[in-house]
């Protein structure tokens, strides 16, 4: 189960300032801001990627955390991040661009590649053997998750989107 998920999928919990939420003020996220890393032909693109997720969660207040939910919620999102741009590196010839869009409730990342494949999480899932594990950590951090083909044909996007902490 996600740490990051309190509601069910698709559920994105009680709107702020309605009777079921939290009294602890929201993080002031930007509405709608999108932070866009261009990774083409860059050396150590999972630990950049990494560290300009780190960058935006700082500034949208989600670090540092000053609970344990919110922590949960930055690792989650700094872990999905890694899996993503790894599976661009290790099967698509590489990540083209990481893109977030942060709003008050859902955290949308964007991972672009040239690849022609489809991620999926492998099943059987068989947690004893080594790797293979990317997509379904994806699948069980998020809300939800995707892969959108270019309108050229050439590469794709995967998107994963994750919940704010509460």
């Amino acid at each position: 189960m996600s740490t990051t998920r309190p509601y069910p999928p698709g559920d994105l919990g009680p709107e702020p300032g309605s009777a079921g939420a939290s009294a602890a003020p929201a993080p002031a996220t930007p509405a709608g801001q999108v932070r866009r890393l261009r990774l083409a032909g860059t050396r150590g693109a999972v630990a950049r990627g990494r560290d300009f997720a780190r960058q935006a969660l700082h500034d949208w207040g989600w670090l540092p955390a000053v609970g344990a939910d919110q922590r949960a919620a930055a690792e989650d999102v700094l872990l999905v991040v890694s899996e993503l741009v790894t599976n661009a590196c290790l099967h698509a010839e590489g990540p083209e661009e990481l893109r977030l869009r942060c709003t008050a409730k859902v955290l949308h990342l964007e991972v672009s590649d040239l690849g022609a494949g489809s991620p999926a999480p492998r099943s059987p899932h068989r947690p004893g053997r080594p790797g293979g594990h990317g997509m379904f950590i994806v699948q069980r951090l998020c809300l939800d998750w995707g892969v959108v083909r270019n309108a050229d044909g050439t590469g794709k996007t995967v998107w994963a989107e994750l919940a704010a902490p509460s």
